[in-house]
C-alpha cells in the first residue's frame, strides 16, 4: 500500500521490450537505498516489484495487462517517473490509501497558472465519474491530490510550488497522459451497497 506522497523523482534508464511485456530499469537512489528482490515501487503510480537493484536503479517486470493499462508502455529512456516505496507500518499516513492499482488513464487539457500555484484539467473517463468528487481523493501519476473541481467529462486540482517542483505534473504539458486511480474506499462503499439492495 502507498499514500500518494511521491519520494523522488527519478527517472527511466532503459526499457527493454517483450512479446507483450517489458522490463524497466529505473535510477532512484532514495527509494533503491533499502530496496530487495520483491520490494513494492510505486513508478507514475503503478505498483511494481523489484526484480534486480544496485545503489542507484533498480530493473521491474511490466506484464501486458498493466502497459494496456497506463501510460508506462509510452516510456523512453530519459523519461521522469514519480517514484514512492512501500508504506511502512510506523509511518505517517500523508495522502490516502493508494493501493497501486491503475483504474485507467486521463490527458492533461489545461493548465492555469496562479500566483504560486496551478491549476491542472483532466479530462475524465466515463467509468471513473461516479468516483471522483469535488474534494475528494483522487491519484494522478502516483501523487495523491484533492479534486478543486469536477465536471461530467474533466476534473480539476490545484498544485502547489512542492508538487510542481518534485512531481512530474509539473512539467507535463497540454496533451500529456497520466495515470488515475480513484479512491478504493468509494468502490468499496459502491459494492456494498449494491451488495445491501440486492439482499
Amino acid at each position: 500500500m502507498f499514500t500518494g506522497i511521491v519520494e523522488e523523482l527519478g527517472r527511466v534508464v532503459s526499457v527493454e521490450p517483450g512479446e507483450d511485456s517489458a522490463v524497466l530499469r529505473v535510477r532512484g537512489p532514495l527509494v533503491t537505498s533499502d530496496a530487495t528482490h520483491g520490494a513494492s515501487i510505486a513508478v507514475n503510480g503503478v505498483c511494481l516489484t523489484v526484480v534486480e537493484h544496485d545503489a542507484e536503479s533498480f530493473s521491474v517486470d511490466v506484464m501486458a495487462e498493466t502497459l494496456r493499462r497506463s501510460s508506462l508502455g509510452a516510456l523512453t529512456a530519459g523519461d521522469p517517473v514519480n517514484l514512492e516505496r512501500a508504506m511502512a507500518a510506523s509511518s505517517r499516513f500523508g495522502g490516502h490509501i493508494v493501493q497501486g492499482h491503475v483504474d485507467g488513464t486521463a490527458t492533461i487539457t489545461a493548465r492555469e497558472p496562479g500566483d504560486r500555484w496551478e491549476v491542472v484539467t483532466f479530462t475524465l473517463p466515463h467509468a471513473l465519474t461516479r468516483y471522483v468528487v469535488e474534494k475528494g481523493s483522487i491519484t494522478v501519476d502516483g501523487v495523491s491530490l484533492t479534486v478543486s473541481a469536477v465536471t461530467d467529462d474533466t476534473f480539476s486540482v490545484s498544485l502547489i510550488p512542492t508538487t510542481l517542483d518534485l512531481t512530474t505534473l509539473g512539467h507535463k504539458g497540454v496533451g500529456a497522459t497520466v495515470n488515475l486511480e480513484v479512491d478504493v474506499l468509494a468502490k468499496y462503499v459502491e459494492r456494498l451497497m449494491s451488495a445491501g439492495a440486492q439482499a
